[in-house]
């Protein structure tokens, strides 16, 4: 038995060591010259990669797994390669490595390179390469290490721009590694919009154009003449994150629907937490300058005003516009003076409070029919004492989001 149980354990330890994570093992580029290929700085990883390699995020079978995914930093075209230093071999230790490619080819488009030369080859073309559809808006930002401001545009495009259906399909499989409920749209519905953004950068004195990120919208339509644009997913690759560009590509979309008489306001799917904090910013930026929302107004608390005036003018929903109020609120607030800071609270926390008073409502209905009385009133108090801590909390939480959104806003 001991000999069966130690032979087992090397064994195991023996196969433990063909096991690679895969969110290190792909190793994704946006390449602009070919010096990039060979330098770690502009190499990214994915975040997530359960999608495709299971929840553990693991391929079995290969020591030292390195999956590259290159892509020319315009029009994406591909390279894909798997290297490793060593493969289990089925002869000697019975069991089978996983196939990666399979795995990797059912979400990347046919059409990619296998090797380096005819990439680079590609690359040489991408001067040819331009953006899809209409431009929409153009911004700078100063780059430190450049020393210099870079120009960024935002266009809109759709399925009749030609070579754009290649290009999305390119595009899409880097939600995979990036957002964590991902997944592919159906390109032949007519009712989705594509919102891209690219760099402008120079190379031998020529103007070339990077992806940079991208929206889709989904226009629901809404009796009897109206569409309802719901932001379905947006991705801001990983080198230019963190640089303004989610803000300015939501902000476009937003003014690109306000113009339009048939919408009637902007939602979006399954909104993350981040995204959750890139629109209060956005949203809070263009409705600042409206009457409504002047210090007065504000003082008085929400109004049927202000609700109609942000949809009327912006496509603002009811919910997101009460947000922006007590956003727009608390900036007004002597959050020092206790009178000024305890009607802000109230107010804020009787919204708070709806969804808990509703839970309340229908859990006293069930322990009717399953409790004596005596023991409601005791579980109750139990309850509210939860929930006022509960409260507390989510109250606090909500204002350090909105202070982050006000500072934000003291340095756009």
């Amino acid at each position: 038995k001991t000999l069966f149980f130690s032979g087992l354990t090397a064994m195991e330890k023996k196969l433990a060591e063909y096991k690679c994570n895969t969110n290190e093992a792909i190793q994704l580029k946006l390449v602009r010259f070919p010096e990039d290929l060979e330098d770690d700085n502009t190499t990214f990883n994915p975040e997530y990669s359960h999608q495709v390699f299971g929840d553990d995020e693991v391929a079995f079978g290969y020591k030292g797994l390195k999956i590259l995914l290159y892509y020319i930093a315009g029009n994406l075209s591909t390279l894909f390669r798997i290297e490793y230093t060593s493969k289990v071999n089925e002869k000697f230790d019975c069991v089978e490595a996983d196939d990666v490619e399979s795995k990797i080819r059912e979400i990347i488009p046919p059409g990619f390179c296998t090797n380096t030369d005819d990439f680079v080859s590609l690359l040489e073309k991408e001067v040819n390469f331009k953006p899809f559809g209409m431009l929409l808006h153009t911004y700078s930002i100063h780059n430190e290490e450049a020393g210099e401001d870079i120009t960024y545009q935002i266009y809109k495009a759709d399925m009749t721009c030609p070579g754009f259906r290649e290009y999305h399909e390119r595009l899409q499989t880097f939600l995979m590694w990036f957002i964590e409920t991902a997944s592919f749209i159906d390109v032949d519905d007519e009712r989705w919009n594509y919102f891209l953004v690219f760099e402008k950068y120079n190379k031998d004195g020529a103007t070339l154009f990077a992806t940079v990120g991208y929206m889709t919208v989904y226009n629901y339509y809404v009796y009897p003449d109206k569409t309802r644009p719901r932001v379905s997913q947006m991705l801001i690759l990983p080198p230019f994150q963190g640089e303004g560009h989610g803000a300015q590509l939501l902000e476009t979309v937003h003014r690109y629907y306000m113009s339009s008489p048939t919408v009637l306001d902007i939602t979006a799917e399954d909104p993350s937490d981040n995204y959750v904090k890139l629109r209060d910013f956005v949203l809070v930026k263009l409705c600042q300058d409206l009457l409504c929302f002047s210090p007065v107004k504000l003082m008085q608390g929400f109004s049927q005003e202000m609700v109609t005036e942000a949809q009327q003018k912006l496509k603002i929903n009811k919910q997101h516009t009460r947000r922006v109020y007590e956003i727009l609120r608390l900036r007004a607030t002597n959050m020092g003076d206790a009178e000024q800071s305890r009607s802000y609270r109230l107010d804020v926390k009787r919204r708070l409070i709806g969804p808990y008073k509703k839970k309340q409502r229908e859990l006293a209905k069930m322990r009717r029919c399953l409790r004596p009385e005596e023991m409601t009133n005791q579980l109750n108090q139990i309850d509210l004492n939860l929930q006022r801590e509960q409260l507390e909390e989510s109250f606090q939480q909500l204002v350090s989001d909105y202070r982050r959104v006000l500072e934000r806003l003291a340095q756009a």
